[in-house]
């Protein structure tokens, strides 16, 4: 992120209509169009603990991240999990990722929101901006390095 960011007005529950999209949700699952993407599904970050949000973005690296963390932390699954980007509408309101939002990234630059609500599937987004190998494995090295220390939190 570039050191002359402005931050954007906060996203709030109660105020989230400056904040405009496509949305995007990235994931290892399949979805279809007219598909919900719902609270409650394990975290791929801790997979035996449920979520009561679901997550999304407006930014496609964002959502890249989103996806293949997802697919590479995928466990228990048959074969290679593909990672995926959907374009995705909220159905209610929604909020600033306090994962991100002045916690690890002051200000929201990556865009980061999460709803109780569903997400409802517009449709897949195929041309998103994939990491190298070499950017996914810094991910995974310094997430390693977050749950070593114990300070691999997702305030849920």
């Amino acid at each position: 992120m570039s050191d002359d960011f402005e931050p954007p007005l906060p996203a709030t529950f109660d105020d989230h209509g400056h904040v405009t999209g496509p949305f995007l949700h990235g994931t290892r699952a399949s979805f279809a169009p007219g598909d919900l993407v719902l609270p409650g599904r394990p975290s791929h970050f801790r997979p035996a603990r449920p979520l009561a949000h679901v997550y999304f973005t407006n930014r496609p690296e964002t959502a890249a991240w989103g996806a293949e963390l997802a697919a590479t932390l995928a466990t228990n699954t048959d074969g290679t999990p593909q990672a995926r980007v959907y374009e995705v509408e909220p159905t209610g309101p929604f909020e600033d990722d306090p994962n991100v939002t002045d916690k690890k990234f002051p200000g929201n630059p990556t865009r980061s929101y999460r709803s109780h609500e569903p997400l409802c599937v517009v449709g897949e987004v195929t041309d998103w901006p994939k990491h190298t190998p070499e950017e996914l494995e810094a991910m995974l090295t310094g997430l390693a390095r977050l749950r070593a220390q114990g300070l691999d939190v997702v305030y849920d």
